[in-house]
């Protein structure tokens, strides 16, 4: 059986295998990606990668409706969230190809001792390797490929193997935009790898960096390899985002925002709010009207238009889940609410009174769990909030500007909102801190990770 298959986490039914690479495919691969880099990509004009990113934005939007509903067979998300996920790649495909020339323009130094002139060029670096999750096949593929495309970098992509459906798709639609324009055939290259064909991947010379959104376990082994091949490396992995409430206007409001920042995709996003710090005066209604909200959101067909919650994105990860809460609450912690899980779909669950000396303190819960902390003022609610492994995003809700630029300031984390919540957009760099990971993505930032910036000084 192979490691690439469509299991339809609401029904467990296997769908559809897919064969894994060989060994000579994948070095075919390896071969036409870097072929790709220097018989087209970095002889063309910048406009010109820049219009086949265009035309695969465009292509994602004309095929939107497939593209969601196999999101929702491999992984469960609701089809509402799925066609919004691909909405925002086929946008953030479209950003890079509305802004790549001029985020590419030389830029012109000012020379101490005034004789001649310089500037940087940047250029591209040749073949990159992409390794992406499940949880957002599209949105987790556009935000690597559309800077890098449009850099002159050429791609291999390994998606996830429960996500062998979009992997294909997103090929298809780099192959047919290819053809169309006269682009080389392998500007994107599809994998379907093994963990091991990776390892000689990053080992090959011809690949330039590596890019991984996923968990800190792969992360880290991705980078020591990348480090051991001196590679360039971009990483992207979990968070435990704190939502800190200071102050408000209208709890109501702010209680669905918190409700909101948890559920997306299931609960199964890195940078949603899963840690819930309350000052102490508004913490008994904010906990009896967010566990209200929270737990009225029943897990239901991710197909159905009213749907706000589908299952988890395998048995597995309904284990692992239904394994951390009952640790949690063997060690101590209060359950305000929970549920029994019927197959992969998990109820909400809402935790209190978490202790430092509870494995619960200090994981990252992957679904629709929630914990709750009291606390009795700023400085207490951002040394708590700091008070994790990661550092990714962050969700600051006051009424006084001035205590909420102060506690931006304070907070350990790559992103923070303040008084929003899913407020990404394809302008804005993405990325953490401490065991979130390294570099950006997304925004201006994201097309200078995988580029040669090369100085040119003239006499």
């Amino acid at each position: 059986m192979s490691d690439y298959a469509v299991i339809n986490p609401a029904t467990g039914e296997t769908l559809r295998d897919y064969p894994t690479i060989t060994d000579e495919e994948l070095r075919q691969a390896i071969a036409s990606a870097s072929a790709a880099h220097e018989e087209w990509s970095r002889r063309v004009a910048v406009t010109e990668r820049a219009a086949l990113v265009a035309r695969v934005a465009a292509l994602h939007t004309e095929r939107r409706e497939q593209l969601a509903e196999i999101a929702v067979r491999e992984m469960g998300k609701t089809l509402e969230q799925a066609l919004g996920e691909v909405d925002f790649a086929a946008a953030i495909y479209q950003y890079y190809a509305d802004n790549g020339e001029a985020f590419s323009a030389d830029e012109a130094i000012e020379l101490s001792d005034g004789t001649g002139s310089a500037f940087v060029r940047r250029a591209s670096l040749g073949v990159l390797l992409g390794i992406m999750p499940w949880n957002f096949p599209y949105y987790q593929v556009a935000r690597f490929a559309g800077p890098n495309v449009v850099n002159g970098n050429t791609i291999l992509l390994k998606h996830a193997p429960q996500c062998p459906e979009s992997a294909a798709a997103i090929a298809q639609i780099f192959d047919d935009a290819e053809a169309e324009l006269g682009a080389h055939d392998s500007v994107y290259v599809n994998i379907f790898a093994t963990n091991e064909q990776i390892a000689t991947v990053i080992a090959d010379p011809r690949v330039q960096g590596v890019s991984v959104t996923g968990s800190e376990r792969a992360g880290s082994a991705v980078a020591e390899l990348a480090g051991k091949h001196l590679k360039k490396v971009v990483l992207e992995l979990g968070g435990s985002d704190p939502f800190i409430l200071l102050s408000t206007d209208d709890l109501d409001a702010a209680v669905q925002d918190a409700v909101n920042a948890r559920l997306d995709n299931n609960g199964q996003s890195c940078n949603a709010a899963k840690r819930f710090i309350i000052i102490d005066e508004l913490y008994d209604a904010f906990a009896e009207k967010f566990t209200s909200v929270f737990t009225a959101n029943t897990p239901a067909d991710p197909m159905a238009d009213s749907t706000q919650l589908g299952p988890l994105s395998s048995k597995a990860a309904t284990e692992r889940l239904t394994e951390q809460l009952g640790r949690a609450r063997s060690q101590g912690a209060t359950i305000l609410a929970s549920g029994e899980p019927d197959g992969n779909f998990f109820p909400p669950a809402v935790l209190a009174d978490v202790t430092p000396t509870m494995d619960a303190f200090h994981e990252e819960f992957f679904g629709p769990v929630a914990a709750l902390y009291r606390v009795s003022s700023e400085d207490e609610a951002v040394r708590l909030a700091n008070d994790t492994p990661f550092g990714l995003g962050s969700y600051v809700y006051t009424t006084d500007q001035a205590q909420a630029l102060r506690v931006a300031d304070a907070i350990d984390a790559g992103m923070v909102w303040i008084n929003l919540v899913l407020g990404d957009a394809a302008e804005l760099p993405f990325g953490g801190v401490k065991r979130s990971g390294t570099g950006r993505e997304m925004g201006r930032l994201a097309m200078d990770e995988f580029v040669n910036k090369k100085l040119i000084r003239i006499a």
